[in-house]
Formats: structure tokens, sequence, C-alpha cells
């Protein structure tokens, strides 16, 4: 099974806003490999590949949910795609709290952070970009690149995306 049915499986055992907007069980969702398998194949994740993927997994539908087509729920409304994509944030990031993951829960919210700023701008690539990089702070550790990638996103230099997308490779 993957995280993706896994995720499902898990918010239909949970039930309520998300579960009701899953599609039925038994359809397979859209596969690809994204950031959270990015993160569940480094070092510092080791013992918890599973765990940390399927969390990740739930951040992530819940920011496809907020910015772009998600893979497992449906909302047919603008605003309730809002509040199941905020669910998943939860989800993902108390699950990392559990774990007790301290900088993966600062790196995710960064990351979560400024990809709404970007968004806002419609800077899309650069929004992929920091996931990428996120993705990879968290199962490999921050690097200074990415902590300078960051600082320059949040100040909203032009060079960011640059930054960023060199900070994924190292």
């Amino acid at each position: 099974m993957n995280s993706l049915e896994r995720l499902a499986e898990l918010l239909r055992e949970q039930g309520g806003l998300v579960a009701d907007l899953l599609a039925p069980a038994g359809t397979p969702p859209r596969t690809e490999d994204g950031p959270a398998q990015l993160a569940a194949a480094g070092p510092r994740v080791e013992g918890r590949r599973e765990e940390y993927e399927l969390l990740i997994e739930a951040i992530y539908e819940g920011y496809l949910l907020h910015y772009g087509k998600a893979r497992l729920v449906h909302a047919s409304e603008a605003d309730l795609g809002l509040l199941a994509g905020d669910r998943l944030y939860a989800i993902g990031l108390s699950r990392l709290v559990h774990i007790g993951d301290v900088a993966a829960v600062a790196e995710l919210a960064d990351v979560i952070t400024l990809t709404a700023l970007a968004q806002g701008d419609g800077q899309h690539e650069l929004a992929q970009t920091m996931w990428t990089a996120g993705a990879r702070a968290v199962g490999w550790g921050a690097s200074d690149d990415y902590a300078h990638a960051k600082r320059l996103a949040f100040a909203g230099e032009p060079s960011a995306l640059e930054a960023m997308r060199a900070s994924a490779c190292s």
C-alpha cells in the first residue's frame, strides 16, 4: 500500500468532513513521487520512513487543496477545500509533534508559510521548489544554503528561486 492509500485509509478511519470528501474506497489515487517520498528517503528519518512519508503526504495534500489539484480529497466548493486543507495540515503536523521532531516541525511550518507567500505573489515555481528543498531539509537536515534561501524568500528577493533550487540539491 502506498502512502496516499495509507492516508486515505487513515482519513476514512477518522471520519468527518475530510473522509466525506474522499473518492469512494477502492478508487486508486493518483500517485507520483513527491516531497513525502523525498523526505522519507533521507537519513534523518531512518527507522520511521513510513510515518514521515504519511505525515508529509497529509501536509502536502493540504497544500494542494489550498493551491493546486488535490489527489485524494475532492471538494466541490473552495471553502470546503480550504477547511479540508487546514485539517490535513493539522493531521500531519500533529503526527510530527507526536514524534518529537521539533526541527522538522519548524521546517514544514516555514514551507507552509513560504509557499503561501509565493502563491500569493503568483510565484508557483518558487512554491514548488520550496517543497522540494523543505522535504530535503526534513530528510537530510537543513543546510546553510537552505537557511539562506529561506531568508531570501521571506524578504521577497528575486534571487530566492535560484537559491532555493541550489539548496534543494545540496
